[in-house]
């Protein structure tokens, strides 16, 4: 039987984590979580399980993933069963590798939960289809973070030829840069971006514009949580579910519609 699961806490709101991941959560022994798992979903372990923050955001004080790796493999020697708890799904830019890597060199089993990106999730809470008929065949996910700090070196060519839809973790620092490249690469000045900070949670907020345009908006709002880039023609906006320059009845409304959604459900 699996004593390490590594499982997806999904984009932040606590009702988006799955069934078999609360399941485990609450059968916990040990939790290891990043620091963008959202507090409400940390509370649901068990009282009796041992807590530990190992940070894992950018630009922040966190353990080295070495350090992370040592405490999987000590927990589970010890006979814990042990959940290792991160941000969105572990195997979009989780990092699950080197923590896979280190469990099987040294015999440990364990078990992958997958978790809500937050991809998906900032496309349904904006209602923009990632994909789309005729418009977006492809989609492609990017990290805006390199090893370095900087930007890491995207074939910018490919990704503009390709005609999907692009979606950037990690990219509200490197934007600007990214905008240039990809404008140098052949993408049109006014290709449809959206920034979302926060996506699913009910103080989010979304940036709506262009490629072009895009970084400036950024920068003026200082989005200061976690930010999504999304990038194409499918993001063109056909409805009122983004605002631009950072219109918070956007996140309010949301919040609001949701709860009372779900007051109406348990109320039958």
């Amino acid at each position: 039987m699996s004593r390490v699961f590594l499982i997806g806490a999904g984009p932040g709101d606590p009702e988006l984590l799955t069934l078999k991941a609360l399941r485990l959560l609450q059968a916990a022994e040990v939790v290891l979580y990043d620091s963008l798992v959202d507090p409400r979903i940390i509370a649901m372990a068990s009282p009796a399980a041992r807590l530990i923050d190992v940070g894992k955001r950018c630009g922040k004080h966190s353990a080295s993933q070495s350090e992370i790796c040592a405490l999987l493999l000590a927990e589970a020697r010890a006979g814990y069963l042990v959940v290792r708890l991160k941000g969105g799904d572990p195997m979009v830019f989780g990092r699950a590798t080197e923590e896979m890597d280190a469990l099987r060199a040294h015999g440990v089993a364990f078990e992958i939960v997958p978790g809500i990106t937050a991809a998906t999730a900032a496309a349904a809470t904006l209602e923009l289809s990632l994909t789309k008929r005729g418009v977006a065949r492809s989609l492609h996910f990017l990290t805006g973070h390199g090893a370095d700090g900087g930007l890491p070196a995207h074939d910018w060519v490919s990704l503009t030829k390709s005609g999907g839809t692009l979606v950037v973790y990690m990219g509200s620092k490197t934007l600007g840069g990214m905008a240039a490249h990809f404008i140098e690469a052949g993408m049109e000045p006014d290709m449809p971006a959206i920034a979302i900070e926060n996506a699913s949670l009910a103080h989010q907020k979304s940036i709506s514009g262009t490629i072009a345009m895009l970084p400036r908006l950024v920068e003026n709002e200082a989005l200061a949580g976690p930010v999504l880039i999304m990038i194409g023609e499918a993001m063109r906006k056909t409805n009122d579910k983004t605002q631009v320059s950072g219109d918070a009845t956007r996140a309010d409304s949301y919040g609001i519609r949701k709860q009372a959604a779900f007051e109406k459900i348990f109320a039958s």
